[in-house]
Order: structure tokens, then C-alpha cells, then sequence
């Protein structure tokens, strides 16, 4: 059994799916994400950043886990996808209901995906950034990410909109350091 330092953050099983699709659709795409700072609705078009089968697909894949953040009344209003891969952990699906972005939630989120990785043994977290999305980006730096250098294609796809401009990830990573040192 996993368990955080954070009761209010637990794993996700496959019956959460339908409340994390409203919070992931509703953090990046659309109206709805506009309420947030971390929208992407002027960057790809469309209401859908993933669907049913696409979460369900992430959540099954070996060494996948999905953090969630539930709040008092058992709502789930933060979210994190975590991905073993060798002595690394990658970061993804990352989302906080847009009407709750800023109030810390993120940053506990970030700090048990932290804590996850180490209590892997994991070396590294790194995540995929859209690299237009500057505010972002500095949030990560102030949380001790940095930028590789790496850049990656981000290719449209049916499922998650339309692209309104070029665009491209970039590769961030935080380096870990034992608790025990």
C-alpha cells in the first residue's frame, strides 16, 4: 500500500476515472480552463484533453500510477500521472481544477510525486512542457526543474485538438535527492 505524507492525496483507481476526466478536460481545454492560469485553449482548439480509453489505457500501463488530490468532501480536484522508467519518473496529466490553481494544491501534488520517485529509488523526475507556455515553465523553475535542452515534436492527434499555432515540448527534469543524505 502506498501512503503519502499528505492524507489528502491517495491513488487514483479505474472508478475515478470519470470525475479525473472532467478535472483533466476542464484544467487544459476549453471555456472551462480559462477560470485557471494554466489553460491551453489558446494554444490547441476543442473541450477534450483526453477521453475514456486514452485514461484508462495510462493508468494500466506497467509501473503507472495516478496520484489524486481529493478535497473535504470528497471531491477529486488535483491530479498526477506517475510513470516509472529506469532509475526516472516521468510526470504527466498534471491538473488541478482551474477554479482551485493557485491555492497549493499543485505544489502538494508536486511534492508527492516527489516523494513517490524517491521512495523508488528514483534519481530524476521529468516532465513534458508545451514550451509557448512561459508561465508554466517558470512555476516548474521555482520548484528547482530545469530545462534539458531537449525539445520533442508535439504532434496533433484526434483525440486532443486541433493546434493554433507550431507547437513543441520541452523537456524539464529535477534531480533527487535523497532524504537520507
Amino acid at each position: 500500500m502506498v501512503s503519502f505524507s499528505n492524507a489528502a492525496i491517495t491513488l487514483a483507481t479505474t472508478s475515478d476515472i470519470p470525475a479525473l476526466l472532467v478535472l483533466l478536460n476542464s484544467a487544459y481545454r476549453g471555456e472551462a480552463s480559462r477560470q485557471g492560469w494554466t489553460t491551453e485553449a489558446d494554444l490547441i482548439a476543442g473541450d477534450v484533453r483526453t477521453d475514456y480509453n486514452d485514461l484508462l489505457r495510462v493508468m494500466q500501463t506497467p509501473a503507472s500510477v495516478m496520484l489524486k488530490y481529493t478535497d473535504p468532501q470528497n471531491e477529486i480536484t488535483g491530479c498526477v500521472n506517475l510513470q516509472q522508467r529506469d532509475n526516472k519518473i516521468y510526470l504527466g496529466m498534471f491538473s488541478v481544477s482551474p477554479q482551485l490553481q493557485g491555492g497549493g494544491i499543485g505544489r502538494q501534488l508536486l511534492l508527492a510525486a516527489e516523494e513517490y520517485a524517491r521512495n523508488l529509488n528514483c534519481n530524476y523526475i521529468y516532465m513534458l512542457v508545451i514550451a509557448a507556455r512561459a508561465e508554466l515553465i517558470a512555476w516548474y523553475k521555482r520548484n528547482n526543474y530545469y530545462d534539458t535542452g531537449e525539445r520533442i515534436p508535439f504532434k496533433e492527434d484526434d483525440l486532443s485538438g486541433k493546434h493554433l499555432q507550431p507547437l513543441e515540448f520541452m523537456v524539464l527534469e529535477k534531480e533527487l535527492i535523497s532524504k537520507t543524505h
